[in-house]
């Protein structure tokens, strides 16, 4: 495994300044398909970490939002760090479509009146859920998100 190279590993982590968009790989399937990856970062790394029931349900609410504002998304998961989420995409997009869609589905989550899928059928720790906590850190990315990608235009 000493040759194996996890970007993720490679990002000196007390040089970021969250919350940001990073594209932090793109990689071309054996038949010529894209797949992008992005770093969303919430929280500043090793300074604060979502807690699990605010992460877990912003995980299930952007699950549909961040669908609903972009094609092709493969996956959106949380960082084991717990400062934010990579998502993956079929095909080639920058930084700001994803800034921008990202601010979108954060809207929609400040509006949000439950977090779908919290049953046992549907989560595999369906009681670990707090939308207040997902409004809360969602209300505070989204006001960083908004001064670093709308000043931008």
């Amino acid at each position: 495994m000493e040759n194996i190279i996890v970007e993720s590993f490679t990002l000196d982590h007390t040089k970021v300044k969250a919350p940001y968009v990073r594209k932090c790989g793109v990689i071309t399937t054996p038949k010529g398909d894209s797949i992008s990856k992005f770093d969303l970062r919430f929280t500043q790394p090793n300074v604060e970490a979502i807690p699990t029931g605010a992460i877990h349900a912003i995980e299930h609410l952007l699950a549909g939002f961040i669908r609903e504002e972009l094609d092709n998304v493969v996956d959106i998961s949380p960082m084991g760090c717990r400062t934010g989420f990579y998502l993956i995409i079929v095909g080639e997009i920058n930084e700001n479509e994803v800034a921008h869609a990202l601010i979108k589905s954060l809207e929609k989550i400040l509006l949000a009146k439950e977090i779908p899928a919290v049953n046992p059928v549907q989560c595999g720790n369906y009681r670990d859920m707090s939308l207040f906590g997902a409004k809360e850190y969602s209300k505070k990315v989204l006001k960083g998100l908004k001064e670093k990608y709308e000043k931008e235009e």
